[in-house]
């Protein structure tokens, strides 16, 4: 598989309705995409970082920059007998995990084509049907965020995550108990405390939770270890796994008891199933997270959700949650039980709607052999 070109966009998609975290409220979704062009096959990736160094210090203009600088250069005219070679050659670019997941995870979905293989089986997924749940941002009000949860649950979905951040949280989930005491609940601090909330965070523990993820420092393992000995729910680590050896240091220190895998964050598929792997030698349940993705990103999120550890409900939710108009045909549905199928069409099993795609792009770049 060789890499003859690279095609570099940048995408603006309004959200349906508003998604907020401790980090503040996002209403348009600035979205970066990366098709690799090899041997007459497109393969499509789907950077995930924020229009912000929020999340993450990454952002869309650092994501921009190095794959235009950095990983397209390392790796075009690369003859490639598969995807994963592209890992090495972009290993001496530092950080800029979520820059690499983008182009490495084009060239998955470029050999799964060339391969005439559905990219799950490439992945080494075995699940036929994957188990959803929602993320609910932070609302106007707890009577919007119930409204929410009604519907959601109505739909079908296994599991319901709320985001919570200091005076947005006991109040809140006393009342969503106090309405649905036996529904799987979840709950995500995107760091918003530090340990000197660990009184305040025991409360947590009468809810019932599946998990609190996240509570406390983006680049903590220590401290999240300490508070996991003083908590009964289980806390779930995101933003302080980037790759397989900090999920074996949380798992040998006890700082979680649940792994949220984001393709993005941790660098690329490659990564993400070494990470999936460390879990499930540890017998430490995994689920997929999501960024707000399109359905490129959202398709890819699936075929890494088929790996067999993957035993919690993910973020992989229908597109119609999110966008008027995905760019992917078909969009993605979830069943009145609260699951997605798997395709058994070659790639994603999805089709990338260039014409709507042209539509949506703001600036656009294509590097071939030869370019800067």
């Amino acid at each position: 598989m060789k890499v003859e070109a690279i095609t570099l966009r940048e995408i603006q998609i309004p959200l349906v309705h508003f998604f907020e975290t401790s980090f503040g409220r996002v209403s348009n979704r600035r979205i970066i995409l990366v098709t690799a062009h090899c041997d007459g096959v497109i393969g499509w990736g789907e950077c995930v970082a924020d229009d912000g160094p929020f999340y993450s210090s990454e952002w869309s203009e650092t994501a921009w920059a190095t794959t235009r600088q950095y990983l397209a250069p390392a790796i075009l005219g690369r003859q490639m007998a598969s995807a994963s070679d592209c890992v090495p050659l972009m290993a001496r670019i530092r950080g800029h995990r979520m820059a690499k997941a983008a182009v490495e995870n084009a060239l998955w979905d470029a050999e799964a084509k060339q391969k005439q293989i559905p990219l799950w089986k490439l992945l080494g997924g075995t699940l036929r049907e994957i188990p959803c749940g929602v993320s609910i941002g932070i609302q106007d009000s707890i009577e919007q965020l119930l409204d929410k949860i009604e519907i959601e649950l109505a739909v079908g979905y296994q599991r319901i995550k709320i985001k919570v951040k200091p005076g947005w949280d006991l109040s809140v989930l006393e009342k969503i108990r106090a309405r649905w005491p036996r529904i799987t609940l979840s709950c995500d601090a995107n760091s918003a405390y530090t340990l000197n909330d660990i009184d305040h965070l025991r409360k947590f523990d009468q809810f019932n939770l599946l998990m609190i993820e996240q509570p406390l420092w983006d680049d903590d393992i220590y401290f999240h270890a300490e508070l996991q000995r003083q908590l009964k729910t289980a806390i779930c680590l995101d933003e302080s796994i980037h790759h397989a050896r900090d999920a074996e240091e949380a798992i040998e220190t006890g700082a979680c008891r649940i792994i949220n895998i984001k393709v993005g964050r941790v660098g690329g598929f490659s990564e993400a199933i070494e990470v999936h792997d460390v879990c499930a030698s540890k017998n430490i349940p995994v689920w997929c997270g999501g960024m707000l993705e399109s359905g490129i990103g959202r398709s890819h999120n699936i075929a890494l959700s088929t790996l067999a550890n993957f035993k919690l409900p993910g973020d992989v939710s229908a597109s119609k949650r999110y966008w008027k108009e995905d760019v992917i045909d078909p969009e993605i549905e979830v069943t009145p039980r609260g699951t997605i199928q798997i395709s058994d069409e070659p790639g994603t099993g999805y089709t990338v709607r260039e014409d709507l795609i042209e539509k949506l792009t703001v600036r656009k770049e294509v590097f071939g052999l030869g370019t800067k």
